[in-house]
């Protein structure tokens, strides 16, 4: 049955993230699809698009946007180089990202919507936008800049949602992360201008109380840096009394700076699975603003200077 958000709830929507939940007693939140084997084929195509390119960036580096593989198949071509020294190098490259971003303020718009697939339109909605930004000593923390009122009546968010919308949707496979997961070579895809590799990723095990990715990803044959994932946050967590179940996504992302390519927009429209019937959501996290913040300073070995 329909639930309304508890005090506890509200206090977390203060924070981003998201994970719904839909209960008899206590339910949270779900995906469509179970954890298990990846498609050999392609990722489903989305409907939507990206939105069009009108953030500012302040960078030097020309903006690149990557869409949709669109109706490009994927060919089994072999790589130019073995696919392990692709995977090893990408996921250095993805730490330097990680730290890169890590100096970066932007703007983080969230939202989540329920679906009365009878008249198409949203019954129930969920919104905020926040700045990340640093304090004047330099420790990073977000500030909600707009939230109004939550009208989501069939699911809640749950504490998994608001750990994987800054974790999972922006997924970095760095050389921390690598060892975690199982990663196969697919083979090579024309995504717009850029010709990319496709891999697919799964966690090789699932440990208990950590959310991991589950899907695919593209790699810029080029830059040798993730530019686009299609998947979903794992586990589903189904006990006797809670559901929390989980959507299928896509992150886009974006050439910020020359060599980095930033998360600009997660998309995901998906029907979550409960006992008591299945709730259609949509949602979507834009990043834009990206701004470098201060600089490096290396300080080296102190010595006389007459």
């Amino acid at each position: 049955m329909a639930v309304s958000l508890s005090q506890q709830f509200a206090a977390r929507f203060s924070r981003l993230g998201f994970a719904l939940v839909l209960t008899s007693t206590f339910v949270s939140f779900a995906s469509a699809q179970d954890p298990g084997p990846l498609p050999s084929g392609p990722p489903p195509r989305t409907k939507a698009q990206p939105p069009p390119q009108t953030q500012t960036y302040h960078t030097d580096a020309p903006p690149q946007r990557i869409h949709s593989p669109g109706d490009n198949p994927i060919t089994n071509d072999p790589p130019s180089i073995p696919p392990e020294e692709i995977i090893k190098r990408f996921a250095e490259r993805e730490s330097e990202f990680k730290r890169e971003r890590d100096n970066y303020t932007y703007t983080q718009t969230f939202s989540i919507q329920t679906i009365d697939d009878e008249s198409g339109s949203p019954d129930g909605e969920y919104r905020m936008t926040s700045d990340i930004i640093f304090t004047p000593d330099g420790k990073r923390f977000e500030k909600v800049t707009f939230a109004p009122p939550n009208t989501l009546q069939r699911i809640m968010l749950s504490q998994q949602d608001l750990d994987d919308v800054r974790n999972v949707q922006p997924f970095v496979l760095n050389t921390l992360e690598l060892p975690k997961y199982n990663v196969t070579y697919v083979g090579r895809q024309q995504v717009d201008e850029l010709a990319t590799y496709v891999f697919d990723v799964a966690p090789k095990v699932i440990e208990k109380k950590q959310r991991y990715f589950q899907g695919r990803v593209w790699v810029d044959s080029k830059d040798l840096q993730i530019v686009m994932t299609d998947g979903k946050a794992v586990p589903d967590i189904i006990t006797k009394n809670n559901e929390n179940v989980f959507p299928r996504f896509r992150t886009y992302r974006q050439n910020i700076e020359e060599g980095f390519w930033f998360p600009v927009y997660t998309r995901a429209d998906d029907y979550l699975h409960f006992h008591s019937g299945d709730v259609h959501i949509r949602m979507t996290i834009r990043y834009s603003n990206y701004k470098r913040y201060g600089s490096t300073v290396k300080m080296g070995t102190a010595r006389e200077v007459k």
